[in-house]
């Protein structure tokens, strides 16, 4: 299977508002394989497949974690404000891009390391001063890590990665069937890096019998990560809870069947912190069968994020079954 696809998309920045960028290119590839694409007013990119049974709505999001420069001080240093949940040990000595110029965060002296935020930080340009700094870059503009795609037979380490490979996955998925007797609705939604915004606009305006997150999840398979029970190359994620969202029990049903008559590798997970689409959809109206498929990930919210091949295809191959079935 080819990956350009992702590679497209983690090499493409865009952070909460800014989701469009990422968006003319899924719209690219996408439209021959749907009936209907459109836009909506808060930004979400909305494709459908139509059907004449239930409606089915699958979202991944498009932003990722990012920041906006509030301040350009005299000595030409950026100050910035997190877009998402920016983790402030993994940020000192990182490249980041802002529009195409590049720069390091650094920290500030005498910091307080045990209490360390992005109030402690800078982002260095280069710059002589603020007028300098000034003709590259300008207060409201956003930025984001800046590092490479990376892949082997088994795993991809990216940026991005949450949630792009959600939308890579959504694409493939597209592409892949066949026929359905779902009314299928397809979101590649905006700004839940900052409280899953626009899936309840989405789910708003779709009201669909069942909604289906695809996200990341951490992996906890590696030291000292205690918010998921998800292992990386288990097989795709089945979401049982988050502080968001309890997985409805016909999805449950219905996601474990199909993975078990196809033999589609799984895993039950469970995320002690955070959330995704799927738990704005339940509450609209009067309410959505809802649940989220995870992709373990290594590293998360981080300049490189870790996946594994086999948990990307298990997403893939049961979203396929299950919409065809």
């Amino acid at each position: 299977m080819s990956y350009k696809k992702l590679m497209v998309l983690t090499h493409t920045n865009a952070v909460a508002t800014q989701e469009y960028l990422v968006h003319r290119y899924i719209k690219e590839v996408i439209t021959p394989y749907v009936d209907e694409v459109f836009t909506d007013n808060f930004g979400n990119l909305i494709c459908r497949k139509k059907g004449d049974g239930p409606k089915l709505l699958l979202s991944a999001h498009v932003d990722q974690i990012g920041f906006l420069i509030h301040e350009i001080d005299a000595n030409g240093c950026l100050k910035f404000t997190p877009v998402g949940g920016l983790i402030p040990f993994t940020l000192i000595s990182q490249k980041v891009i802002i529009n195409e110029t590049i720069g390091i965060i650094g920290l500030n002296s005498g910091a307080d390391m045990s209490n360390l935020n992005t109030d402690q930080m800078f982002i260095d340009i280069g710059a002589k001063h603020k007028e300098d700094a000034e003709k590259k870059v300008s207060v409201g503009d956003f930025g984001n890590f800046y590092s490479e795609y990376y892949e082997t037979d088994d795993i991809i380490i990216s940026p991005a990665l949450d949630d792009r490979i959600g939308c890579y996955i959504l694409m493939e998925v597209i592409e892949k069937i066949k026929d359905s007797k779902y009314d299928l609705y397809f979101v590649f939604s905006s700004q839940e890096e900052i409280g899953t915004r626009g899936a309840f606009s989405a789910a708003y305006t779709i009201e669909p019998e069942y909604g289906i997150s695809v996200d990341i999840t951490p992996a906890g398979d590696i030291p000292s990560i205690k918010n998921s029970t998800s292992k990386m190359g288990e097989g795709v994620g089945i979401k049982l809870m988050d502080p968001g969202l309890i997985i409805h029990p016909e999805l449950k049903v219905m996601l474990e069947e199909t993975a078990k008559t196809f033999d589609i590798p799984y895993q039950f997970e469970v995320m002690k912190r955070g959330g995704t689409d799927a738990g704005a959809f339940q509450s609209v109206k009067t309410g959505i069968k809802s649940a989220a498929l995870s992709i373990p990930t290594r590293h998360a919210h981080s300049s490189n994020e870790m996946c594994s091949k086999k948990d990307v295809h298990a997403a893939i191959e049961l979203l396929t079954k299950l919409v065809e079935k």
